[in-house]
């Protein structure tokens, strides 16, 4: 039997304060969502300002970092690059900048999607947010 670290509580409230207190230091009003290696939400929230739909973004930015393992701008890329056969990937719809999946261990156990600024910025605020864990 496989063994593997996962997110507690502890370290999604941590990831989410880091990220946070980088949207807030740049004046960026987000949605910061976080999920565990399954796509399935463990933090969602929307700062004073962010536009209602930024939840809804956030939070599928996140899953598709998390069950693809990779950042969800990779298949922005490729879609961008004319791979638009992606557009019909089951389960994937935060095909957008801004989500990066949370590694431990060599072990993907997470994301961090953030909507709400530009692509480059949801994604600063993600990483910041992922530093957190150390």
């Amino acid at each position: 039997m496989k063994t593997k670290p996962s997110l507690t509580l502890d370290d999604a409230r941590a990831m989410a304060a880091a990220a946070e207190a980088e949207a807030l230091k740049n004046q960026w009003a987000v949605a910061i969502a976080i999920v565990d290696d399954g796509g399935h939400l463990l933090w969602l929230q929307r700062l004073d300002g962010a536009a209602p739909i930024s939840c809804e973004i956030a939070p599928a930015k996140a899953r598709t970092a998390a069950l693809g393992r990779r950042e969800s701008k990779v298949y922005e890329d490729m879609i961008n690059g004319g791979r638009v056969s992606f557009l019909s990937a089951p389960v994937l719809q935060g095909m957008l900048e801004g989500g990066v999946p949370i590694v431990v261990e060599g072990q993907v156990v997470g994301a961090v999607g953030v909507s709400g600024v530009k692509s480059t910025e949801d994604a600063q605020i993600a990483r910041a947010g992922i530093a957190a864990l150390g």
